[in-house]
């Protein structure tokens, strides 16, 4: 256990929200999302740290989300689920794989999300497809998604493909589903960790609102040095 795991923030759960963007059921999204649960889950148990999750299963919110898209007002399930994101430690997004990009739906749930709502907020990334062809698709497409709405995005991320569920691996084997899966959940509970401020941990730390760690729009240039004085120097 975590030595370092005290004080306020370690005294509550971390909140975790899990976005997953199938369109079928059962889907291989899910799938995904929920071994990248249980890794974050596993992670964050063994600093001491307990976490609610909350999964939101975007094609149950499909009518409000298009709704949303041109009235700007969100219905009341909608809601809730922003509400939820907007109060969480973590997030774990994955989508399936379309013309080498994100889901359509996937990317309407964030163009509704409320601006700066993922700001230095800890992201875990997953994508599936049918072959790992599409796997660049996740460092084209959604990591750039994310980095504009300023969240921190952990350094690995996981792309599946179908060949990938129900392959027989050994635990010693790095590339499979579920060793790259529990070294992003291992990473995604440090990060969340350090942005409660529950331990030091090994990421960079953000600048503080509110004691939360997020970084604020009205910091975003706060280290800003002028040229002149670099030269000066």
């Amino acid at each position: 256990m975590n030595t370092h795991a005290t004080g306020a923030a370690a005294e509550r759960s971390l909140n975790l929200v899990v976005v997953a963007a199938g369109t079928s059921v059962p889907s291989s999204t899910r799938m995904l999302a929920d071994q990248l649960t249980k890794a974050t889950r596993d992670a964050l148990a063994r600093h001491g740290q307990d976490v609610h999750v909350t999964v939101l299963e975007v094609r149950e919110l499909a009518h409000e989300i298009i709704d949303a898209t041109f009235t700007r007002f969100p219905g009341d399930e909608l809601k809730v689920a922003m509400e939820e994101i907007g109060r969480t430690d973590g997030v774990i997004a994955v989508t399936p794989t379309y013309n080498q990009s994100y889901s359509g739906l996937f990317k309407a749930l964030f163009d509704v999300i409320e601006p700066g709502t993922l700001t230095g907020v800890p992201v875990a990334l997953g994508a599936t497809g049918g072959t790992a062809r599409h796997s660049l698709a996740i460092d084209y497409a959604l990591r750039p998604m994310f980095a504009y709405l300023k969240a921190d995005v952990v350094p690995t991320t996981v792309f599946a493909a179908s060949e990938d569920f129900g392959a027989v691996t050994t635990a010693a084997d790095e590339n499979s589903l579920a060793s790259r899966t529990a070294r992003v959940g291992t990473e995604l509970g440090d990060y969340m960790l350090r942005f409660a401020g529950v331990t030091a941990g090994a990421v960079a730390p953000t600048r503080a609102d509110a004691g939360r760690g997020r970084r604020t729009d009205d910091d975003e240039f706060g280290d800003f040095v002028p040229m002149g004085d670099l030269l000066g120097r």
